[in-house]
């Protein structure tokens, strides 16, 4: 069964206690947590303190995604309140030692690519990932739409990780909603983020509802 992510980039901060407190409530699988460094990407999220808080406030396991510069210097921190972290193979780190530094330090491994970069250039990394993100936007903003070429990233690396014989899971981030949870369910994915699909919507259970039986269409 696809499982869900929940982006709480959209949430709204000052209740997002609440927020997560709804997630649970809804019967989502763990929690996305995007963390920006205004240098890898155009915008500035949260940190290693929050991500501290958040992990004390739910007992849905936590996505962390480090949208930085250099993760590497900040894996074993993020590690302690992480189910699993993902790294960017566009960061300044030697991807596949980071990959092994996060297990490490006792958290699943995962590589995020842009929209830019294609599903190949990780494929030599498969063995060492426990996770692949493919970013279906431009990492950075919330609320952006969809970009069609993911979902053939995603039936790549299906198809990689298959002819393998790996475990290595696709989670899919960015303009995910009802009308494209289905493109990237039949491609392959296991795991899709979503943001203002679930948080504007009026009511959170019936959207984490609705937006699984679109993808098992």
């Amino acid at each position: 069964m696809i499982r869900i992510s929940p982006s709480i980039l959209t949430a709204d901060f000052a209740h997002l206690g609440d927020a997560l407190k709804r997630l649970e409530d809804a019967g989502v699988e763990m929690i996305h947590v995007d963390v920006m460094d205004g240098v890898f990407v155009p915008n500035i999220s949260i940190g290693i303190p929050v991500c501290r808080s958040i992990h004390a406030a739910t007992r849905l396991p936590l996505d962390v995604h480090l949208m930085i510069v250099q993760p590497q210097k900040y894996i074993e921190q993020f590690a302690a309140t992480a189910e699993r972290v993902t790294i960017h193979y566009e960061s300044e780190c030697d991807v596949r030692a980071t990959l092994r530094q996060i297990r490490a330090a006792g958290a699943l491994a995962a590589v995020s690519i842009k929209p830019a970069t294609p599903a190949e250039a990780v494929f030599d990394l498969l063995e060492e990932a426990d996770m692949v993100l493919v970013m279906s936007v431009e990492p950075g903003f919330g609320g952006q739409s969809y970009i069609p070429t993911a979902t053939e990233k995603i039936a790549a690396l299906r198809r990689e990780i298959d002819r393998r014989g790996l475990k290595t899971e696709i989670e899919v981030d960015g303009g995910i909603n009802e009308a494209t949870a289905p493109l990237a369910a039949a491609a392959g994915v296991d795991i899709l983020v979503a943001g203002s699909a679930l948080f504007n919507a009026p009511d959170m259970s019936e959207a984490v509802r609705a937006l699984r039986a679109a993808a098992a269409r």
